[in-house]
């Protein structure tokens, strides 16, 4: 096992810590289309004997609901007419692991499949995401992935956050900590543990750092093969929040928790290796620009090509649209440049760790879905050999005659329904249950009366 993936465990490893009473529990989890775990804890002998062979049973309804777990319609495999019945969560061992700041406790995630014929559930997240890493491996590539996650710490507990309906919240401090050691200080034993314990549940942290706001914080997540690394940044956003609410406080992810506050990013890094892992595809010592070869260039041009008709499933609420603001860091224009925060695509590393980051997720997104979509994007780049656009010089804050990012859910709505790319890479049954769920979250939103417009027109509307 090598240093990286300290804190895994083997099933043989999981009997030994079983018999021994050090575990006595074990998670069987899942991960929904809004980016959540669900799932069953089931006591660690039980699972042993019965539901490691099998998985565990859960209604359809799960890959069906919205933020707060209706039932709307509009979804074809599962509804009110077929009678919302179960599919099985199988675990993959690969990703067991112990969770240190749970007593007792190990977890594994699992596929969604469906009992009768053990087929994945093709709308599921982790279904989609594996759909694209074995079009990659038929391609000859393997693909290397890793996120950094922005977020914000409150001093304020969770449920204080809700008796207060979310207002007047207290951020840890109350100013910029970008890079500030003493702001970070403020809060580092909670930071302390999120790292050490990540790392001891095999979720390795390189580091953590101070964000642009005040009470927002940065960790970035040690690089690995996309489905894996996907794995990771799920289980380390599902984990955060476990560990702030062990110690009393707050986290969240949102992408624009106010709109005075600086959004919240989860910057995805990107690169093809061969089908050994032993050589980064994207570096060639003669390659120009910026010793990217050309099979580098095809893939950014299909990531710049494709940003806006997936925009869905790297920005999948109402929210994440708030975040995309001039000068807030994060991008408005699909471009591209070397080290230019300012792109929706930034050229960072050299040699064999050339690689491309994406500035277009925020916090929120589904690690599943945004991996999804950069690695069909990329793909069909190179599959067609599409043309890099020149690179973007300045502030592209500024840039004209270029894509935009969508403005709202609705407008990214609409253009994944259209995407070619998406039906192709997806398959119609994905396009049409993902669309489906962006209206539901938008006329949900557009049925509400905001605090903005009581303040604006209450009085003088």
């Amino acid at each position: 096992m090598s240093e990286h993936t300290t804190g895994l465990l083997t099933l043989d490893e999981l009997e030994h810590l079983v018999a021994s009473g050090e575990i006595d529990t074990v998670i069987n989890a899942l991960c929904d289309m809004q980016g959540r775990l669900m799932g069953k804890r089931v006591r660690a002998d039980f699972f042993l004997e019965h539901v490691r062979a099998h998985g565990t049973h859960f209604c359809t309804y799960l890959l069906g609901t919205d933020m707060e777990m209706t039932t709307p319609g509009g979804y074809r495999l599962m509804n009110w007419e077929t009678g919302y019945g179960d599919w099985v969560a199988r675990p993959d061992f690969a990703t067991l692991r112990r969770i240190p700041w749970l007593e007792g406790t190990a977890l594994v995630l699992a596929d969604a499949v469906d009992e009768e014929t053990g087929e994945l559930i093709p709308v599921a997240p982790r279904t989609i995401l594996r759909r694209q890493v074995e079009r990659a491996a038929a391609m000859g590539f393997r693909i290397m992935m890793a996120s950094e996650l922005e977020f914000y710490l409150l001093k304020d507990s969770y449920d204080e956050a809700y008796e207060k309906g979310y207002r007047g919240l207290h951020p840890y401090g109350w100013y910029n900590e970008d890079y500030h050691l003493f702001q970070g200080t403020k809060a580092e034993p909670i930071y302390r543990q999120i790292r050490n314990l990540m790392t001891a549940a095999g979720i390795p942290i390189e580091f953590s750092k101070g964000e642009a706001a005040a009470g927002q914080h940065e960790i970035n997540i040690h690089y690995a093969e996309a489905l894996e690394s996907a794995d990771r940044a799920v289980l380390f956003k599902h984990g955060v929040k476990e560990i702030a609410y062990l110690n009393g406080v707050a986290v969240t992810f949102m992408a624009k928790p106010h709109h005075t506050w600086t959004g919240s990013s989860s910057h995805i890094h990107l690169s093809i290796w061969d089908s050994a892992g032993e050589r980064n595809l994207f570096y060639e010592a003669d390659g120009q620009p910026y010793h990217m070869s050309k099979l580098m260039q095809h893939a950014l041009a299909g990531l710049i090509a494709h940003a806006r008709e997936l925009s869905l499933f790297v920005a999948s609420n109402v929210n994440s649209y708030k975040r995309y603001a001039v000068a807030s860091w994060a991008p408005v224009n699909v471009v591209w440049g070397r080290d230019n925060r300012t792109c929706g695509f930034r050229i960072v590393g050299h040699g064999q760790s050339l690689r491309v980051e994406s500035r277009l997720p925020g916090a929120d997104a589904n690690p599943y879905l945004a991996y999804a979509a950069m690695i069909a994007a990329a793909l069909d780049g190179i599959e067609r050999e599409l043309p890099l656009p020149p690179e973007y010089r300045g502030n592209a804050y500024e840039a004209r005659d270029v894509v935009r990012v969508p403005r709202t859910l609705a407008e990214a709505m609409v253009e994944f329904e259209r995407s070619e790319l998406a039906r192709r890479a997806f398959g119609e049954l994905v396009v049409e249950h993902y669309v489906n769920m962006a209206r539901v979250e938008q006329e949900t939103f557009d049925a509400v009366v905001t605090d903005w417009e009581l303040y604006r027109y209450f009085e003088r509307g």
